[in-house]
């Protein structure tokens, strides 16, 4: 019984501990120009940023120009997101024949450059908290 007492608190702190390492990320979208289609999301660190498939992918219908996902269990560390409206549900981004997008398209920390998003713009911080993020389209 003592064996049976003692790994059971053993467990429970190494669970306590390993969920306090992880965090979530809120990120929302407020002015998406129609509701039709989805809200793309991915979730990056430096190795995977527009090289990659991303670490976490969530993605959201739209009400009224919004919308909300939660990035959850996200380990301390640095991260970049990227997103884009992918209004015609093809699950992919759309461009024109001369490489310029055709469907709206944001990143962490809203700088938008000529050209894609780069990471160290787009990088940001998990710490010791949750982060919410607002990105703009």
């Amino acid at each position: 019984m003592k064996i049976l007492v003692t790994l059971t608190l053993a467990l429970t702190t190494l669970f306590t501990n390993v969920m306090q390492d992880t965090k979530t990320i809120t990120v929302t979208i407020s002015n998406a120009t129609s509701d039709k289609g989805i809200i793309k999301f991915g979730l990056h660190n430096k190795e995977t940023f527009m090289v990659k498939n991303p670490l976490q992918v969530a993605e959201s219908k739209i009400e009224n120009g919004k919308c909300k996902i939660v990035f959850k269990n996200v380990p301390v560390g640095e991260y970049a997101i990227t997103c884009f409206h992918d209004k015609n549900e093809n699950g992919k981004m759309d461009f024109q024949p001369n490489g310029m997008p055709m469907e709206a398209y944001g990143a962490s920390n809203n700088v938008m450059n000529f050209g894609p998003p780069r990471y160290d713009d787009a990088k940001f911080t998990v710490s010791d908290k949750d982060v919410s993020l607002d990105i703009r389209l």
